[in-house]
C-alpha cells in the first residue's frame, strides 16, 4: 500500500480508504447503496487491514447515525489501528437547529459522531458541503475549539466552492485557527470539473484532495455498455446517483478507451478508471465502497502498478470537455494549459 501526505499536514493517509455509507441501509436513499450489517462490515474491514487500507470514511447522515455505528462497533478492539474520517453540516434532526455548520450543531454533531463511533477522537472531520449561513469565522472557530480539545484531529470540507475554501484557508490563517487539510470531492473520468479550479487551488495551497465516487456511481464500473440496457441492480436506476443526468454518448466514448486499456493492462474498466485518478495533481486517497467482499478484493487491485503515459493520454483526450466561463477565456486568452499536471 502507499501511503501519501495529507495536504500540509504530518498525517500520512493510504491511498485507498473504504467507504462506509453501505452500512445500515436504515432508509430509501442508502438501501439502494447497500445494507451491510455488523458481521460483514468486520470481514470487509479485514480484507481492508491486510491490504493496508487502514482509513475508513463515513458521514453522520449517511443512515442517520447507523452507518457510524456500525463501524464503530466492527472497530471494537482495533481502534488505535486505524484512521477514522466522519463529516457534520446536514440535517440530523427536526429541530431548526439540527443543520448546517453553526458552533451549536458542530459540536453536538461531533460529540454524537464520538458516541456512535465509541471513539474518544476524530480522526478526519469533514465539513460536508458549505453552510451560507453561518460566518465561515464561527465555524472554524468551533473547529479549532474541537482540534484543541483533542476530541478532533485534523479537519477538511467536502463539496466547497473554489471562494468557499480558499476564503476558509484565509480565515484561519488570520487567526492562526486549525485549517482545511483536504478536500473530500467528487472526481472521475465521466466528471472532470474539478480540475477547472478546485485542482489549482489545492496544489496552490497545499491541500489534498480525497477523491468520493470515483466511479460515478459505477458508471464507470465496467457494467455500461453502448446499446446495452442500463444495469437494474445500478444505483442509477435505484435512486443513488449523483449530479445532473448523465450525457450517455460522452460516458461510452470514456468506456470504449477504457477498455483498450483494460485489455492492454489486464485489469478491469474499474481499475483503469480508479488508477487514471491515481496519478491525478492533489489526490491523495480514494475513497472505494463495496456491498461485499468480491467487490471490495476487485477495488484493491486498482493500486500496485500505474498507467503509462499514452495510456493517460487516451483516457485524458476520451473525457476532456469544453470549460465553462471564464476557464475557456482564460485558456484562450492567457494561454494557460488546460492543467498543471507533470507526467
Amino acid at each position: 500500500m502507499e501511503y501519501r501526505q495529507l495536504g500540509a499536514s504530518g498525517l500520512r493517509v493510504p491511498i485507498l480508504s473504504f467507504g462506509t455509507a453501505t452500512f445500515g441501509g436504515g432508509n430509501e436513499f442508502f438501501k439502494a447503496w447497500g445494507n451491510t450489517q455488523v458481521d460483514e462490515a468486520k470481514k470487509l474491514i479485514n480484507i481492508c487491514l491486510d491490504a493496508g487500507v487502514n482509513l475508513f470514511d463515513t458521514a453522520n447522515v449517511y443512515s442517520q447515525g447507523t452507518s457510524e455505528e456500525i463501524l464503530g462497533k466492527a472497530l471494537e478492539g482495533i481502534r488505535n489501528e486505524v484512521l477514522i474520517s466522519t463529516k457534520a453540516t446536514f440535517t440530523m434532526g427536526q429541530g431548526v437547529n439540527d443543520f448546517g455548520s453553526s458552533r451549536y450543531h458542530l459540536i453536538k454533531s461531533a460529540e454524537d459522531s464520538l458516541r456512535r463511533l465509541n471513539t474518544d477522537r476524530i480522526d478526519i472531520y469533514h465539513m460536508h458541503g458549505f453552510d451560507a449561513n453561518t460566518p465561515v469565522e464561527e465555524t472554524l472557530r468551533a473547529l479549532d475549539d474541537l482540534v484543541t480539545s483533542g476530541k478532533v484531529r485534523y479537519i477538511a470540507c467536502s463539496n466547497f466552492s473554489g471562494w468557499h475554501l480558499m476564503k476558509s484557508l484565509s480565515v484561519s490563517e488570520r487567526y492562526g485557527w486549525s485549517r482545511y487539510v483536504a478536500h473530500q470531492a467528487y472526481y472521475s473520468l465521466l466528471n472532470r470539473e474539478f480540475e477547472w479550479e478546485l485542482m489549482p487551488l489545492g496544489i496552490d495551497q497545499k491541500v489534498s484532495t480525497i477523491v468520493w465516487s470515483p466511479l460515478s456511481s459505477g458508471q464507470l464500473s465496467g457494467k455500461f455498455r453502448r446499446g446495452a440496457p442500463i444495469p437494474e441492480s445500478s444505483r442509477t436506476v435505484q435512486g443513488g446517483a449523483h449530479g445532473p443526468a448523465t450525457n450517455f454518448d460522452h460516458l461510452y466514448n470514456i468506456v470504449d478507451a477504457l477498455d483498450e486499456v483494460a485489455e492492454e493492462t489486464g485489469k478491469s474498466v474499474a481499475q483503469v478508471a480508479l488508477n487514471w485518478l491515481l496519478q491525478r495533481p492533489t489526490v491523495a486517497n480514494l475513497v472505494i465502497g463495496a456491498r461485499n467482499e468480491e467487490q471490495l478484493k476487485q477495488n484493491l487491485g486498482a493500486i500496485g502498478w500505474n498507467l503509462t503515459l499514452d495510456q493517460v493520454k487516451k483516457l485524458d483526450a476520451a473525457s476532456e470537455v469544453d470549460p465553462i466561463y471564464p476557464y475557456w477565456h482564460q485558456r484562450q486568452n492567457l494561454k494557460l494549459v488546460p492543467l498543471p499536471i507533470q507526467y
